[in-house]
């Protein structure tokens, strides 16, 4: 797997650039890791917690939706927490790996076109996201959603060496 790393060293032409850079590296990292993975090790938890690497990329998924749909946008998304049941996150038995992949890729287009035509400062539209706060920049939404990535691809890194899947970077 060679994705390459958005390195500080490279230039870019502003801070748009760099969360959206970023926010492409850590996507296109799950996708490579859970395609690489088999069928039997998406579907299945070796952790205690009890997620799934296709667990994962519905949250990570529905995670774009909510901070850039949902709450950016103020659009109606009909449920927000669709990536959840009980509590968890959950993947229907009859949600396909080639699908969930597509739909994180989709919303992933939808947060980079939105990114593109919006300022960095730009204040979100009031609504049910911000659970009664007001609502955050962009710049601050795309800082939560690298942090978020981050964190996530680190978990799936783990899993993925677990399952005997690919390593690193």
């Amino acid at each position: 797997m060679t994705i390459e790393f958005p390195s500080p060293t490279v230039p870019a032409a502003g801070r748009t650039e760099v969360f959206l850079r970023y926010l492409d590296y850590f996507r296109d990292t799950v996708v490579a890791k859970v395609s690489a993975l088999s069928e039997d090790d998406v579907r299945r938890s070796i952790l205690p917690s009890g997620w799934t690497p296709l667990e994962l990329v519905k949250h990570l998924r529905y995670v774009e939706l909510r901070w850039i749909e949902w709450g950016f946008q103020g659009r109606d998304v009909g449920d927000p927490w669709g990536d959840r049941r009980d509590d968890r996150w959950y993947v229907a038995p009859e949600e396909t790996r080639t699908d969930l992949l597509a739909a994180l890729r989709a919303q992933g287009r939808h947060t980079r076109a939105v990114v593109e035509d919006s300022d960095l400062d730009a204040i979100g539209a009031p609504g049910e996201r911000w659970d009664g706060a007001d609502p955050a920049s962009l710049e601050r939404v795309l800082f939560h959603l690298v942090q978020e990535y981050a964190r996530h691809v680190g978990h799936l890194d783990i899993v993925a060496e677990l399952a005997g899947g690919p390593t690193g970077e």
